[in-house]
């Protein structure tokens, strides 16, 4: 297709080329002749919001980007292309100490004030990611990007949900910085990080924040042209938005995303796991929406996919799926469906020991419990979520629907066994 030779311009290409997408913007809006206002009544917004669009370079909501550069006929590939990062450059990398003294004990500041940050707790630390999300911060330069990825992945699935977001602004500001090598590998280890930043934000629920890091992670995977990458920011957005209600939006990003993998071939492992971890998010979501046979039909083929891969889940996979884990959504996918005594019947032979991460053996617990109580089975539901606590506390405490039931607990069952201590447990001071 013919780009308008608008976009060949000399203006258009240096608003591109200085990171300036909010420019593009308004080139095309008054191109077409449109006030604000016409511009924000057609991507439903305010005509303010759409002159700030235009004139800030830092960029708060990336879906409205999106919409409104497609509103106004920015093409796809100038969009990218100013949404990129800026070349590194040394002025911008480099800090510069006081004394040497300064500079040998600035990683012993820094991982103290990691540390007074995480004993905050969740709550107060979303200050400071809504910082590094409205304004990258400068290089940490912590460490090696992979291994600290590595190593906040493996603090996702411990459930220390404080630590993590205590450690996240630095690690989105690291991954910024070496995006900045436009290599597609370090593009995709940005959108790894965003993903994991929503990740976190839902289970914590703040799903408008998760909202901004997923539809970023999206727009780095596109970037860096990596299909897994790709799969695991559309899985994080598609959540988001069932979270928000919009089921069949999810459903439609779940499908086409789950369909370019299987497109793919699937010719690896790792391409393997991603198509039946998006089967098991698509049967959920399916689920949530009340399509009970495309849910189970889903859920069944992931099952098929799970038992062509190894038995062992190699350490490091971005998608850590299992014949278990399967199992384990089956759960929650009879559990959306409004059938709890399937959902108890899928996860019957599920134990602890069959997942290798705190979190998936706490999500055991919790699903459980969600199925319990929805079968009006007090005791049960207090063993279950006291089994969770155990494997991972703050999968009982960050999240909001799990404190609810041990709300309800307190509230309508206060003399059944354990439930004071699970309480006591679940709503301590973060």
């Amino acid at each position: 297709m013919p780009v308008d030779p608008l976009w060949n311009s000399t203006t258009a290409l240096h608003a591109a080329a200085q990171r300036r997408p909010g420019a593009l913007i308004l080139i095309g809006r008054r191109h077409r002749c449109w006030t604000l206002a016409v511009l924000a009544e057609r991507i439903g917004c305010s005509p303010a919001t759409v002159s700030r669009l235009e004139r800030r370079t830092q960029i708060a909501d990336l879906a409205l980007v999106h919409r409104a550069a497609q509103e106004v006929g920015v093409p796809r590939h100038i969009l990218l292309a100013s949404l990129a990062p800026p070349p590194a450059t040394a002025t911008a990398a480099t800090r510069v100490t006081a004394s040497q003294r300064d500079a040998e004990e600035d990683p012993m500041r820094r991982r103290t004030l990691l540390a007074a940050a995480a004993a905050a707790g969740p709550a107060a630390l979303l200050t400071g990611l809504d910082d590094a999300l409205a304004d990258t911060p400068a290089p940490h330069r912590a460490g090696p990007l992979e291994r600290r990825l590595a190593g906040a992945r493996a603090l996702y699935d411990q459930g220390e949900h404080a630590r993590l977001l205590a450690a996240m602004p630095g690690l989105i500001a690291d991954a910024h910085h070496a995006a900045g090598s436009r290599r597609s590998l370090d593009q995709a280890r940005l959108s790894a990080v965003y993903s994991l930043a929503s990740a976190i934000l839902i289970k914590l629920g703040s799903h408008d924040r998760a909202r901004l890091t997923a539809d970023r992670a999206r727009t780095w995977a596109e970037i860096s042209g990596t299909p897994l990458a790709a799969a695991a920011a559309a899985r994080e957005l598609a959540i988001v938005l069932r979270q928000q209600g919009q089921h069949g939006a999810a459903q439609r990003l779940m499908s086409s995303a789950t369909d370019d993998l299987e497109a793919s071939g699937l010719r690896t492992d790792a391409t393997t796991a991603a198509y039946a971890q998006m089967l098991c998010t698509l049967a959920y979501t399916a689920a949530r929406a009340g399509r009970r046979a495309e849910a189970l039909a889903m859920t069944d083929e992931a099952r098929c996919a799970a038992r062509r891969l190894p038995p062992v889940i190699p350490q490091g996979r971005l998608f850590a799926i299992s014949p278990a884990a399967v199992d384990l959504y089956a759960v929650g996918v009879h559990w959306a469906l409004g059938d709890a005594g399937a959902a108890l019947d899928a996860g019957k032979n599920l134990r602890p020991e069959h997942f290798p991460t705190a979190e998936r053996r706490a999500r055991l617990g919790t699903d459980m419990a969600r199925a319990w109580w929805a079968w009006q089975r007090p005791e049960q539901t207090t063993r279950a979520l006291l089994d969770a606590y155990r494997a991972s506390p703050g999968e009982v405490r960050d999240r909001p629907a799990i404190r609810h039931i041990v709300t309800e607990l307190a509230e309508r069952h206060p003399r059944t066994s354990g439930v004071r201590e699970l309480h006591t447990a679940a709503t301590q001071a973060l």
